[in-house]
């Protein structure tokens, strides 16, 4: 019995032979196509990255090697060759047939890290994307008496290798030939090989040719001597409607040398809204790493499209997006602070491009100065606002004015301008995107200006009373209009005010809004929902009609002795008054102006009876 036991317990805790991971390639080539990877053209970027890394590689030990890459594409096959490394069958076996094992980590290549575009292993993998068969031709360069070697890949996820004459490749260097698959043969067309290769390798630093036609495009358009500015004005305006589609309003040099960034934004032409996702291009090491790029600048940069190389930023593992790190956060402040630079220097030399650029984009910039003083206080005098004085700055609108009054919405400003004009009282629209923010901030980088917020309180108290004998006399016809009008949660005022052609003026503020908002969703809900909104029943001021006791009409209204024709007058003085203000009408305000219309005509038909 304890001789068993032993036994059970000895192979209870002896050691298991360890298993190793079986790949399904094919699933693994769907995983790519479907998840990994946009689009199958980036297997083109993977072929182009390799060979510039072998070439990279190579010149690390022999500075003066070749760096060539061809490209040749016919009958739904292509052929990539360069002068790369190469390869040695144990190189083959250790790297190809290895999914994930790249070649950079090869022995003594690690000091060029750096150097390499790629950083995942994936390699020829892409490939299947549109390939069903995969052909590698390869000789080494470090190992110059080593033959060259084939190695040959199906999509089912099998391959075989060996070893050819010496004449089958006499160079050092690699050869990849691909057939392609069912259904992706479009993929291998001359015409779109060449077209992808200029995309992702115009700026890779060694020749590379698709046939006897160069792709790569050296120096960079931005890095270009030119004879003149205006020369280099035209020349980038015109790379930016190749790249981009659009003609530039400016351009801004984008360096950032500790981080190895170096590029150019564009200003757009036209305004974008400032939810709207910017995309980018981004070249790693010169090769195109994508074009959609968006967390590349600050938010409110989003008057711009750049395009850029870097050698410094991390690529997703599709190379198709930038890592979010820190050096990107970085970066990411760097380039705004070139477009902030940019401004402040328009503003201070090139007032007309200021100016015509502000037309365009200035909510960009308002977003851009309510977070950074400095920029508040250098575009002052050129941010323009909506003011009760026209289109003005803050700073000419603060010197008009000792008071800055504000409104908050659109609505408010609608309600009070006519009448705070006419009395001498500026007020500033807030209601846009970031003005009441800005209005807000002015004192911090103009200290001593006063900034208030404009209410209906205010406008009425600077009105003028009427005397009190005169209002004591049309007594009766202030109850008959506050009675028609009680129901919609509006009182009646009677004041005297310019201009005297504006018979009434309908003022509210956010708090009676809210209260009306809240007794209307109360009449509307059940017995549950209508006792805990009447708990809810605040103390705000109500809305308020002001009859204007300089104007004739009024003047002929109140002296009206019947109820529902005052009743009528007063509706229809009501809704004029919203109209002006372009408030939005609820249903009841839609009815009283239907009421009170016919009710006029009503009156008016049978005032014409009569005198028949």
């Amino acid at each position: 019995m304890d001789s068993q036991t032993s036994q059970v317990s000895q192979a209870s805790h002896s050691p298991q032979s360890p298993h190793t991971f079986q790949v399904d390639l094919r699933g693994l080539v769907d995983l790519l196509s479907h998840h990994l990877y946009s689009s199958p053209k980036v297997y083109l970027r993977e072929l182009l990255q390799n060979a510039v890394d072998a070439i990279t590689a190579r010149r690390t030990t022999e500075p003066d090697a070749p760096a060539r890459v061809r490209l040749s594409a016919e009958g739904g096959a292509l052929r990539v060759e360069d002068t790369g490394v190469g390869l040695t069958e144990a190189d083959v076996h250790d790297l190809l047939a290895t999914i994930g094992r790249s070649s950079k980590r090869a022995e003594g290549l690690q000091e060029a890290r750096s150097e390499f575009l790629g950083q995942f292993g994936i390699g020829l993998l892409a490939c299947f994307v549109v390939a069903e068969r995969i052909r590698v031709v390869s000789r080494s360069a470090r190992t110059p008496g080593a033959p060259p070697v084939e190695w040959t890949a199906s999509d089912d996820g099998s391959y075989t290798v060996r070893t050819l004459p010496d004449a089958e490749r006499p160079e050092p260097g690699t050869t990849v030939h691909l057939v392609a698959r069912a259904g992706a043969a479009e993929w291998l067309t001359p015409e779109r090989v060449e077209a992808l290769a200029r995309d992702f390798g115009s700026l890779l630093p060694y020749d590379v040719r698709v046939g006897d036609e160069p792709v790569t495009d050296l120096p960079a358009p931005w890095d270009r001597s030119y004879p003149s500015p205006a020369a280099r004005r035209v020349a980038l305006a015109r790379h930016c409607h190749e790249l981009f589609g659009f003609t530039p309003l400016d351009t801004i040099d984008l360096s950032v040398p500790l981080a190895g960034v170096r590029g150019v934004a564009y200003v757009l032409p036209s305004a974008v809204s400032p939810a709207q996702r910017a995309g980018h291009r981004v070249h790693l090491k010169g090769m195109l790493l994508t074009e959609r790029a968006e967390q590349l600048l600050p938010d409110w940069a989003f008057f711009v499209r750049c395009v850029l190389d870097t050698d410094s930023l991390r690529p997703t593992a599709s190379r198709e997006a930038l890592y979010e790190d820190e050096t990107l956060a970085a970066v990411r402040e760097a380039l705004g602070e070139r477009i902030r630079a940019w401004l402040t220097g328009l503003a201070a030399g090139d007032p007309e491009r200021l100016a015509a650029f502000l037309a365009v984009h200035h909510l960009g910039v308002k977003s851009l100065a309510r977070h950074d003083r400095e920029m508040l206080r250098t575009m002052l005098p050129w941010l323009p606002f909506e003011t009760t004085d026209g289109r003005l700055s803050l700073e000419e609108f603060a010197q008009r004015h000792p008071v800055v009054h504000f409104t908050r919405t659109v609505e408010e400003y609608r309600q009070v301008a006519p009448i705070a004009s006419a009395q001498g009282i500026g007020v500033i629209n807030g209601g846009y995107t970031y003005d009441s923010e800005l209005v807000e901030a002015l004192p911090s980088v103009r200290p001593g200006t006063v900034v208030a917020e404009l209410d209906a309180e205010t406008v009425t108290a600077h009105l003028d009373a009427v005397d009190p004998a005169e209002e004591l006399a049309l007594s009766g016809f202030l109850a008959a209009a506050r009675a028609r009008l009680d129901p919609l949660g509006c009182d009646v005022v009677l004041r005297a005010f310019h201009p005297l052609s504006l018979p009434a003026l309908h003022l509210d503020d956010r708090d009676a809004r809210h209260e009306q908002a809240r007794a209307d969703a109360e009449a509307q809900a059940d017995d549950l929902w209508a006792g805990i909104l009447g708990s809810l029943r605040g103390s705000a001021p109500r809305a308020r009609l002001v009859l204007n006791h300089l104007n004739p009409l009024v003047r002929r209204i109140s002296s009206l002795h019947d109820p529902e024709l005052i009743g009528t007058a007063t509706e229809s003085l009501y809704g004029q008054a919203l109209l002006m203000a372009q408030r939005p009408l609820r249903p009841a305000d839609s009815a009283l102006l239907n009421r009170a219309f016919i009710g006029l005509l009503e009156w008016a038909t049978h005032s014409e009876d009569g005198q028949a």
